[in-house]
């Protein structure tokens, strides 16, 4: 069942299997590649995978604006299900993001969503193009 504050879902099938997906999203050096697309450089990512745990990353934008993206780990069941908040604003309005990752016939599928309703819905498109954009660049680090 869907949460209904759901505003982005996108389902995404790689030639690579779930734990390299997994690992994607949460080995530093893997995440930096590829969150905030080649565009951006992503610096000092700190990953600590486990529930209650927190992770961090630095976004430098192509003008040098810097964003600065944190939360932490809700539920972690490698490599399949991985729940954690995210937010690049100081305070306690994070977003919800769910990955779950399913072996399919030469690969994995990935259904991603965000929900919380702490995002304006005029920013809802912008931010799933991101997220699309982010997921393309996730793709050509996979194996496969």
């Amino acid at each position: 069942m869907t949460d209904p504050d759901t505003y982005i879902s996108i389902t995404r099938t790689w030639r690579a299997p779930p734990d390299e997906v997994f690992r994607a999203w949460t080995d530093p050096a893997r995440f930096g590649r590829w969150f905030g697309t080649e565009a951006t450089t992503v610096e000092d990512v700190s990953i600590d995978l486990q529930v209650g745990g927190e992770w961090r990353a630095r976004m430098v934008l192509g003008d040098g604006t810097e964003i600065g993206w944190h939360g932490s780990y809700h539920e972690v069941d490698a490599p399949h299900h991985l729940v954690l908040s995210l937010s690049d604003r100081p305070g306690d309005q994070y977003e919800r993001v769910t990955v779950d990752l399913e072996a399919v016939e030469g690969g994995t599928q990935m259904t991603f969503t965000q929900s919380g309703g702490n995002m304006p819905p005029e920013h809802h498109a912008e931010a799933e193009a991101g997220w699309r954009a982010f997921f393309d660049d996730l793709a050509t680090g996979l194996p496969g």
